[in-house]
């Protein structure tokens, strides 16, 4: 080839590179997404760990919302008040209080109290032992079933399955919120964690059945609710519920209660020595 085709042929080449490059510029302007800032400095301050307890797809969607003004500063559980002071100062507002909360299992059903009707030889997972015929070894089927499909799904190593039965670690467990969707017999909530009487049984039965399942079960007496001078306790069903805004922490319910199943932590199994 010429010099003169080689020159030609890089004209041609030139110019196809600058049209290109034109037209993707151009494309890029015309389609380019804009950037929220304060969703970029909100997202960088949350946690990341995307579990959902929020109420929105992730720390994506979180921060999204945030930045938008659709979401509370402090509305992730698992950062609590360290990054929502951080969030806020992003956003340009206050924080706002926001109350520390743990999950707590409502069952101390374990081998030492809980009665078992056979031997269960099944998958090792609390989902799948709920959903066969007797829902697992022991005679409460609303019970504990032990298998640990919340310790599978906690992040922070803040569940175990201490005795056959799940006991959460209020200093580790950040409130994301995973233990609570696992669980089949819907036996753990989100409570505050100042709160310091909790009715630990979750059985509908009423209390022979209880009884002949578990020495650690709610009978239904209703000594509990006579004793609150608060109207903090009530019946729901064959078992009692404390609301936690109204509870003032005397105690009095804890004392009364026959069963000793009213209390949290160590100290509801130490009463119950």
């Amino acid at each position: 080839m010429s010099i003169g085709g080689i020159f030609v042929t890089a004209v041609i080449v030139g110019v196809v590179g600058l049209f290109i490059g034109f037209l993707l510029v151009t494309a890029g302007e015309k389609f380019k997404v804009e950037v929220d800032e304060k969703e970029i400095a909100v997202r960088a301050e949350l946690p990341g760990n995307n579990c959902g307890s929020c109420g929105y797809p992730g720390c994506d969607g979180l921060a999204a919302a945030i930045a938008k003004g659709e979401a509370a500063v402090n509305a992730c559980p698992v950062g609590g008040a360290p990054v929502a002071a951080k969030i806020g100062a992003v956003m340009g507002v206050e924080a706002g209080a926001s109350v520390k909360r743990v999950a707590f299992v409502h069952c101390i059903g374990d081998c030492d109290s809980a009665k078992d009707k056979c031997n269960y030889v099944g998958i090792q997972d609390c989902r799948a032992a709920a959903a066969i015929p007797g829902g697992g070894a022991k005679m409460c089927t609303k019970g504990c079933k032990g298998f640990g499909s919340c310790v599978e799904v906690c992040e922070f190593d803040a569940i175990h399955v201490v005795n056959g039965v799940a006991v959460v670690d209020r200093t580790k467990c950040k409130a994301c919120g995973k233990c609570v969707k696992v669980c089949p017999n819907a036996l753990i909530t989100l409570i505050p964690d100042e709160a310091e009487y909790v009715v630990a049984c979750s059985s509908p039965e009423k209390g022979k059945a209880v009884k002949d399942a578990c020495s650690a079960g709610c009978i239904g007496c209703t000594l509990c609710t006579k004793q609150c001078e608060f109207d903090a306790i009530h019946m729901n069903g064959n078992v009692a519920q404390i609301d936690q805004e109204k509870c003032q922490k005397c105690g009095k319910c804890a004392d009364k209660c026959p069963v000793k199943v009213i209390g949290r932590d160590a100290k509801i199994r130490q009463n119950r020595a």
